[in-house]
């Protein structure tokens, strides 16, 4: 199990995000990924894990859905 946890700041932008018409799904989804991650209980599937790496090693997305995408995998399995 992994103890890491979404920052307060990082949780607080992701709130925005999943509310705001203007992002895209997957920038929502990432964002519901960090704010689930809020708790410790919480740590990111492997599902999850595969998307926000492709997201990281893409030039398309923007700077805010690959912070979303480097915060859900710095909370992954250590294990994995």
């Amino acid at each position: 199990m992994n103890h890491k946890t979404s920052s307060k700041s990082m949780a607080s932008k992701a709130a925005k995000a999943s509310t705001d018409k203007g992002a895209s799904k997957l920038q929502k989804s990432l964002a519901a990924s960090v704010l689930s991650q809020r708790s410790a209980q919480k740590q990111t599937g492997a599902n999850m894990e595969d998307v926000a790496s492709k997201v990281l090693q893409s030039s398309k997305y923007s700077d805010k859905t690959k912070s979303f995408a480097a915060s859900v995998l710095s909370q992954s399995n250590d294990k994995r």
